[in-house]
């Protein structure tokens, strides 16, 4: 039973090393599908494809089969994009600022198409260009959000095109913009635009109509982003378009997905749509950023992902339509719908749901399928941020906090593993009495184990206790936001990178960058020799292949996790250092030789021989 005791941690180890291979390495495929020919330009009217129900659906093109094609200068032939500084300055714009964002609305079609964040960079130096999150048609990577109406026989409606005129030139919180224009047929449009301190805009749109004749009009509001950007491709994390579509609940399309689905408005475009739900949101997602578009919670919408092609150029969009409203001659209505366009901040994004009552909002955060898990290791370790200031830290104290919570358990794992060194001369008499029949030694070493009230399997609870805790802070600083560019303390700047040190230029110490395949830093070596120095408290395993097994283990380890974030791999190596420590204490007080420094001697002197041998 000693041996199966073994086998069962062998397998729990190796299980372990697969899973986190297959989480981490898998990725998406490799190649995208072709690119499908140019769709033909059909529209009901300029700007406004017709939806599955008939009605004009809330993905417009750039003007009419005449227009120019996205992405290129009006009047010129096809060419590529543009700088974004150039497709920015093609609008009249009135600025954002806001103490986290900064960008501007264009006047030019009233979208919000150009967004950055002050407080993220693109890497850990504060010398980094900002993170930029939205950017109007024309520049490399179009992605922008719309509000507007769309409808039939209502004279022209603003659109892409349309120039709208504003009251000022600053939307900033507390100072709201309005932006109207009037279509010339008895319909004039105002557009009041508000913005916190964070990331959510209110957009509130108003009619009024002054013709002779009522109309019927769809408020919406998109989110679209051209060409298919570059995703992390594993199934850790969602990328993509995504959503909480009422009673149908969260819905996640990768792009490759969203281009499998079956035709959908307007020729050449693909998608789904989920019609009559009320609460929630849609949007499109990166690892740590997110757009979304937000209806009124209250009331029906048609939801709708969709892909279409322009051109060369793929777009995805995310849409919400509301349900009709009639403006009765010399009337007016409004609908009031809202944009995210921010950082995927967990406080923050929980703030939003409770308090502007949206619908899961807090499943923008990918926590998987063991939220139950991940939510609460994030609380712990924001909780002690905010008390040590330090993420590092934080994971030192919760994994300390975890092992004293699990200490009872441990430590009934721990003398049973101190029991069965005790009682190994017998467990050696019974092997050498029963060599030649092995069931009778089975039942003999049954009944030794429950003469002396040892159970076998005990010493399997530490390593399986950290397999969810492993899982779950793993998760955390895969896709919180707050880990990112967190620094620990020395060269450590960002514990959800690797990390940076390398073996192969002597840590830095040699002017060479080292390769990229091999992640092999401080931290890692670290983790790999309280890894070593742990399994060596227990003697060596008496099958050969076994103790070759346990032998290569924390080498196979050390490789494996260098790639991984260092937050993780500073959690490992603290973990073994306080599960040294505990079993020591444990052993000396059930009055068991602690054999490291036997194993460890056998270990080197059996490598000496060896070497030697091969002399």
């Amino acid at each position: 039973m000693g041996n199966d005791k073994t086998n069962m941690f062998v397998a729990i180890a190796l299980s372990l090393a697969v899973l986190l291979g297959w989480h981490y390495f898998v990725t998406g495929p490799a190649n995208e599908r072709q690119r499908q020919a140019a769709a033909q330009s059909q529209a009901t009217q300029p700007g406004s494809p017709p939806s599955a129900d008939g009605v004009p659906a809330p993905s417009p093109r750039e003007g009419s089969p005449n227009a120019p094609v996205p992405g290129t200068v009006p009047g010129a032939a096809a060419q590529g994009p543009v700088s974004r500084e150039e497709a920015l300055a093609r609008s009249a714009r009135v600025r954002i600022d806001t103490p986290a964002l900064t960008g501007s609305v264009a006047l030019k079609g009233a979208r919000i198409d150009d967004v950055s964040f002050k407080n993220y960079r693109e890497t850990v130096s504060d010398e980094s260009p900002r993170i930029v999150l939205l950017s109007p048609t024309g520049s490399p990577n179009p992605y922008y959000a719309e509000f507007g109406w769309v409808g039939a026989n209502a004279g022209p409606l603003p659109g892409s095109e349309t120039v709208w005129k504003a009251d000022g030139d600053l939307l900033a919180p507390g100072r709201p913009l309005t932006l109207t224009w009037d279509n010339g047929q008895g319909l004039v449009f105002k557009r009041l635009i508000a913005v916190d301190d964070k990331f959510m805009f209110t957009v509130r749109d108003e009619v009024e109509n002054t013709s002779a004749n009522a109309v019927t009009l769809y408020p919406y509001s998109l989110v679209s982003r051209w060409g298919k950007p570059q995703t992390q491709g594993n199934y850790v994390l969602h990328e993509g378009l995504i959503g909480v579509l009422g009673q149908d609940g969260l819905q996640e399309f990768t792009y490759d997905k969203v281009a499998k689905e079956p035709a959908y408005g307007g020729a050449g475009t693909q998608g789904k749509a989920w019609s009559n739900v009320t609460g929630g949101w849609v949007g499109i997602t990166d690892k740590y950023w997110a757009a979304a578009a937000i209806p009124e919670q209250d009331k029906p919408y048609t939801g709708a992902f969709t892909e279409r092609t322009d051109g060369a150029t793929k777009v995805y969009q995310t849409s919400v339509r509301g349900d009709a409203v009639t403006v009765a001659p010399n009337a007016s209505s409004a609908a009031t719908q809202r944009l995210f366009a921010g950082a995927k901040e967990v406080n923050q994004i929980n703030a939003y749901e409770r308090d502007l009552g949206i619908k899961q909002f807090d499943l923008m955060i990918d926590w998987g399928w063991f939220w139950f898990l991940t939510k609460p290791m994030f609380r712990a370790l924001d909780l002690f941020f905010h008390l040590a200031g330090n993420f590092g830290v934080a994971i030192l104290l919760v994994t300390l906090i975890l092992k004293l919570f699990f200490l009872p358990i441990a430590n009934r794992s721990y003398v049973s593993m101190a029991k069965m060194k005790a009682v190994q001369p017998e467990q050696a008499a019974i092997r050498e009495r029963y060599k030649d029949d092995r069931m009778k030694m089975q039942q003999a070493t049954m009944e030794l184990y429950k003469k002396e009230k040892i159970n076998p399997v005990a010493g399997c609870w530490p390593v399986l206790i950290q397999i969810p805790v492993f899982f779950a802070l793993y998760k955390v600083l895969f896709i919180t936001i707050e880990m990112r560019h967190a620094p620990f303390f020395g060269w450590i700047q960002d514990l959800a990178a690797p990390d940076p040190t390398n073996i192969l230029n002597l840590f830095g110490l040699l002017p060479f960058a080292a390769p990229d395949f091999i992640h092999l830093g401080v931290w890692p070596i670290i983790m790999g020799i309280t890894m070593f120095v742990q399994m060596k408290m227990n003697p060596a395993p008496p099958d050969p292949v076994q103790a070759q097994v346990f032998t290569f283990m924390p080498i196979v380890f050390t490789f494996m996790l260098g790639s991984f974030p260092a937050g993780l791999v500073i959690y490992w190596a603290w973990n073994n250092t306080l599960s040294v420590i505990q079993q020591y204490i444990i052993m000396r007080r059930n009055g068991v030789k602690v054999e490291l420094w036997d194993n460890l001697k056998t270990t080197f002197r059996r490598g000496d021989k060896s070497a030697a041998a091969k002399s």
